[in-house]
C-alpha cells in the first residue's frame, strides 16, 4: 500500500476515535456501551473494540472507568456541597456500591477520605507534584489575596494582584460566550515542552491558513486540558491545541472540531517562560480559587494565548488561564 494511502487511513482513524473520546466527556453519566459508540465512530462493534485499544492504549471499558472515576474525584473537592452519592450518579455509576468500589479500585481509600483531605496526599505523578508544592508553597507564605473590586467599565469581579517578587496579575470573572473550535489533539506528556505546543500549532496553522481561517484579532489561539496531571498518568493526559473557527468550518483528517460551551469563566492574565506554567496554575488553583467565592464547574480549564513569545523581548508567553467556575 503506498505511503500516502497508510498516512490518509491512518488519519481517517484518529479522526473517528478522536470522536469518540470527545463523545464518552461529554455523556459520561449517559449510556456509552459499545453499540452506541461505535456507532459515533462509524465502526463495527466487533472492529472498534480492538481498533480502541489499539490507538488510546486501552480497552473502551477501562477508559469510560478511568474518565467517570477522575471526574469524581475532581467533584468531591470542588463541590463541597455534592453529596457522594450525587457524584456517583452524575459521573455515570449506577449505584453507590459500584462507585465506592471503583473509587477504592482507582484511589486507594474511600470517597469520603478522599474528600476530608487524603487527596492532599496523593498524586500520580509524585515528582513532579513535589516541586510544584515547594513552589506554591513559597507563593502561599504570609500572603492573601486583596478585595475584589467591580470593574467601572465591564462590571465583572475583578481582582489586582501583586505577587511577593513584584510581578503583577489580574484575574476577572466574566461570561464568556460559546465558542467553535478547531484542534489537534495531543496524549501524553506536555510539561515544559515548548517544542512540543509549538510543533502542533505550527501544524494547525499550516491547515488553517489556506482555509482563510487565521483572521485576527478575532482568531483566538489556545490550549484545553481535559485532565489534571495530579490524578491522571502522564502517559494518558489529554491537551487539544486550538483556534476558534466559524460555525460551519469544516474539519477533516487529524483536525477535530468541538464547542466550547458558554459560561462564567476566571480569567487569569500571567508574562510566563516556558518553564513557568506549574506555578501559574498552582496560584490560581491553590490561591485565588481558595478565597474567591467560586468553585470550578466541570467545563475543561484552558490557556487563552495573547502574544507571540518570539517577539517578547524576554521570549514570555502572554496568556490568560482560564478556569470555569460557578458560585460557591
Amino acid at each position: 500500500m503506498p505511503n500516502d494511502r497508510r498516512t490518509y487511513l491512518r488519519v481517517e482513524y484518529l479522526s473517528r476515535i478522536n470522536r469518540v473520546i470527545d463523545h464518552i466527556a461529554a455523556h459520561l453519566s449517559e449510556d456509552l456501551s459499545l453499540e452506541v459508540l461505535a456507532r459515533v465512530a462509524n465502526f463495527s462493534p466487533y472492529h472498534f473494540h480492538r481498533l480502541f485499544r489499539a490507538m488510546v492504549g486501552e480497552t473502551l471499558n477501562r477508559f469510560i472507568g478511568r474518565l467517570r472515576v477522575e471526574k469524581a474525584s475532581l467533584q468531591l473537592i470542588y463541590q463541597p456541597r455534592k453529596s457522594v452519592t450525587e457524584v456517583a450518579y452524575d459521573c455515570g455509576y449506577s449505584s453507590s456500591a459500584a462507585f465506592a468500589r471503583a473509587f477504592k479500585e482507582a484511589f486507594g481509600m474511600s470517597a469520603t477520605q478522599w474528600r476530608s483531605g487524603g487527596y492532599q496526599r496523593y498524586s500520580k505523578n509524585r515528582k513532579a507534584k513535589d516541586k510544584d508544592d515547594q513552589e506554591i508553597g513559597k507563593m502561599r507564605k504570609d500572603y492573601d489575596l486583596p478585595p475584589m473590586y467591580i470593574d467601572p467599565v465591564t462590571n465583572h469581579p475583578r481582582w489586582e494582584v501583586t505577587m511577593p517578587d513584584g510581578s503583577k496579575i489580574q484575574v476577572e470573572v466574566r461570561d464568556v460566550p460559546e465558542m467553535h473550535i478547531a484542534y489537534l489533539r495531543h496524549i501524553g506528556p506536555y510539561a515544559g515542552n515548548a517544542e512540543l505546543f509549538r510543533g502542533l500549532f505550527e501544524k494547525l496553522m499550516r491547515w488553517a491558513g489556506p482555509r482563510g481561517l487565521l483572521r485576527f484579532p478575532e482568531t483566538r489561539i489556545m490550549s484545553i486540558y481535559h485532565d489534571d496531571p495530579k490524578i491522571t498518568d502522564e502517559d494518558k493526559l489529554r491537551t487539544d491545541c486550538c483556534i476558534t473557527v466559524p460555525e460551519d468550518t469544516e474539519v477533516d483528517g487529524e483536525i477535530g472540531k468541538a464547542v466550547m460551551p458558554a459560561g462564567l469563566t476566571a480569567m487569569a492574565r500571567f508574562e510566563l517562560a516556558s518553564d513557568e506554567y506549574p506555578q501559574a496554575w498552582n496560584f490560581v488553583f491553590g490561591q485565588w480559587l481558595p478565597q474567591s467565592g467560586y468553585q470550578p464547574d466541570d467545563r475543561p480549564c484552558y490557556e487563552l494565548y495573547h502574544n507571540n513569545p518570539d517577539e517578547h523581548p524576554q521570549g514570555k508567553c502572554i496568556v490568560s488561564i482560564c478556569v470555569p467556575v460557578k458560585p460557591m
